[in-house]
């Protein structure tokens, strides 16, 4: 795997707000069906479940390079959705999720959900922008931990496949 390095302050004004995908959110009527069916889609089991209300109410998988995160919520729970908006909410990886809701709110945005804590090291939040998209935000400890051992990788000139990183990799 090769990685090309971008300028560290390439499109930023001093501070990175998006900071990667933490968790896309796909609701369900059924978890416990789209759990299943989105294992035999991935071809592993979610790692992560909560029950409320007497069933399942949020199953999660970790896929992908960098582990993203799938989620699927049973429906009841879902924030309400303002007129025009649809489809999954997607959050992005930020360092204090109340302060980036603040700043889009400022920038013109529409609070969607207020900022909410989920678990320890996990806090949501999100807005509509002014184009009618659901943003969603997220400090999330998962995110930081992976970020963390790319970070450690890096630096010993290695992927955590083994692979050698940086700006002159050769494969």
């Amino acid at each position: 795997m090769v990685f090309i390095e971008a300028s560290p302050d390439a499109g930023t004004r001093g501070t990175t707000m998006l900071r990667g995908l933490t968790t896309i959110t796909y609701l369900a009527d059924d978890v416990a069906a789209a759990r299943d069916w989105y294992a035999e889609v991935l071809g592993t089991d979610a790692y992560f479940a909560r029950e409320a209300g007497g069933g399942l109410a949020y199953a999660e998988f970790r896929i992908g390079d960098y582990q993203h995160e799938l989620g699927i919520m049973d429906r009841r729970f879902a924030p309400p959705q303002p007129d025009g908006a649809a489809g999954a909410i997607t959050y992005w990886a930020v360092d204090d999720a109340r302060a980036a809701h603040a700043r889009l709110v400022g920038l013109g945005a529409t609070p969607h959900q207020e900022p909410i804590e989920r678990g320890p090291g996990y806090v949501t939040a999100s807005v509509v922008d002014p184009f009618g998209n659901v943003l969603g935000v997220m400090e999330n400890a998962h995110y930081l931990e992976v970020l963390d051992a790319r970070t450690v990788s890096r630096s010993s000139g290695a992927d955590a496949s083994g692979d050698v990183v940086g700006r002159d990799a050769r494969r």
